[in-house]
């Protein structure tokens, strides 16, 4: 119902400052919970991000299993999917392991989908896809007049629904190389609380702010009125 983007790799690796960017994840997907979300996908390392120092780089990894762990018996309980988008073939072994077994474990859950962005970038994503369909297509598994309404399924989101909401933390006014082609006609809102601050009344302004707005879609108002009569 929304899908929260934020700069969470800011939040993980290893100083105080980082630490309570874990705890905005736990407040953040315990509030969405709560109120019904039922898709949460929180933007945690970016294809960019690999540039960042090394030492980062491997604090994240040890955080993210740490986190992992420790939410698995939450996510049994609370009936919370784990989910992955990106290239995540580049994380180390380890990292692939425990994300794997999460993965696995809590597959059969449904009442919210807990989506991490790991190793992603939305233009990466979108050449993966568009590479994927043309081998389909030279395969002689889909026409090429299907491939318009086929495009959406190669993507990494293919059983996941296009944001309602993207919730911009940190006094950022970019979306970052973050679900380009997803983000048509999701409504926007940004904020300067920084993301180890961000926590659930944050979440709640945005989301009222969410629903007061008239979301369109490429309609006029009369148009808007006529198809909810």
């Amino acid at each position: 119902m929304a899908t929260a983007g934020g700069p969470v790799s800011d939040g993980f690796p290893g100083s105080p400052g980082h630490r309570e960017g874990v705890r905005s994840v736990d407040k953040v997907v315990t509030a969405c919970r709560e109120i019904g979300v039922s898709a949460l996908t929180l933007y945690a390392f970016s294809m960019e991000n690999w540039n960042r120092p090394p030492a980062e780089i491997r604090a994240l990894w040890i955080i993210l299993r740490e986190y992992l762990k420790r939410e698995l018996e939450r996510m049994m309980r609370e009936n919370i999917r784990f989910n992955t988008i990106g290239w995540t073939g580049d994380l180390p072994p380890s990292a692939q392991q425990v994300l794997a077994e999460i993965k696995t474990k809590t597959a059969r859950n449904d009442r919210m989908t807990l989506t991490l962005a790991l190793s992603y970038g939305s233009r990466q994503e979108i050449l993966r896809a568009v590479q994927a369909l043309c081998e389909a297509v030279e395969k002689g598994e889909i026409s090429p007049e299907d491939v318009p309404q086929r495009f959406e399924g190669f993507l990494d989101t293919a059983d996941l629904p296009d944001p309602d909401l993207l919730i911009r933390t940190s006094g950022e006014r970019r979306i970052s190389n973050f679900l380009l082609w997803q983000l048509a006609y999701t409504e926007l809102y940004f904020t300067d609380v920084l993301w180890p601050d961000f926590r659930a009344p944050e979440l709640y302004r945005a989301i009222l702010d969410y629903q007061s707005r008239e979301r369109r879609f490429g309609l006029t108002r009369e148009q808007l009125v006529s198809h909810k009569g």
